[in-house]
């Protein structure tokens, strides 16, 4: 049984500085960020999985652009982060686990299939790689058992490596990140409710180690000449 499928979209992109969302971007082959991700969605867990994209900022062109996907409006999405937006869609899921990911997440193939076997596991987990990281990323530490620790941009000490984008919580934990993610502030990513489920109710999320494949998150001009510097075409 294939996951249901959130991919967050509803930012202004502003550090990308496009007149569209950050995920309509096309790629070196015309294609857009989304157009790759859903297309590799399909290409892994089948054609009838169920795909909900939160927007927010010029919602009508992402509708547009992907009418086969279900919808959900992040209506303060100018005045919010990843928090809410991941929020009001693990609201309006359906019973089951739910894997998520940034709509700026450009991958190869291979890396959704490899996820997919995590899922079937129903275990909770991060994407991670193990490369060295800048400040500007998502970093994190394990605990003894290789399960996330620390999951934040504050990360400074015994960072491992950058958490990808790519995320999967389980039925048996989506109510607890629920509350967490509701407590976090407006301007939080959604890792911050990730953090404070691990830490104050004791949620596990396994680190996924993703590092043999390509993957670039997309936030600035340098970012983006490296996801093209990817072989992303869907075989």
């Amino acid at each position: 049984m294939s996951p249901q499928v959130v991919i967050l979209a509803a930012g202004l992109g502003t550090r990308l500085g496009r007149p569209h969302p950050k995920t309509l971007t096309p790629l070196r082959d015309g294609k857009s960020i989304l157009r790759h991700q859903l297309d590799r969605i399909g290409a892994a867990f089948g054609a009838d999985t169920r795909v909900t994209i939160v927007v927010g900022f010029k919602m009508n062109l992402i509708m547009e652009a992907a009418p086969e996907a279900l919808f959900a409006y992040n209506e303060v999405y100018d005045q919010t982060n990843t928090s809410k937006s991941l929020l009001k869609a693990l609201r309006l899921s359906a019973s089951g686990g739910v894997l998520w990911l940034n709509g700026d997440v450009v991958f190869v193939d291979g890396l959704l299939e490899h996820v997919a076997e995590q899922v079937a596991a129903d275990e909770s987990f991060i994407c991670v790689n193990t490369e060295s990281v800048a400040d500007e990323e998502v970093k994190y530490t394990l605990d003894g058992d290789g399960f996330v620790k620390d999951l934040s941009k504050q990360v400074r000490v015994g960072a491992l490596g950058e958490a990808v984008g790519i995320n999967y919580v389980t039925e048996a934990d989506k109510a607890t990140l629920i509350q967490h993610l509701d407590a976090a502030d407006d301007q939080d990513y959604f890792e911050r409710g990730v953090e404070t489920a691990i830490a104050d109710a004791g949620s596990r999320f396994r680190a996924v180690d993703i590092s043999r494949f390509g993957v670039v998150e997309v936030d600035f001009d340098a970012d983006l000449a490296r996801a093209n510097e990817l072989d992303v075409e869907t075989r």
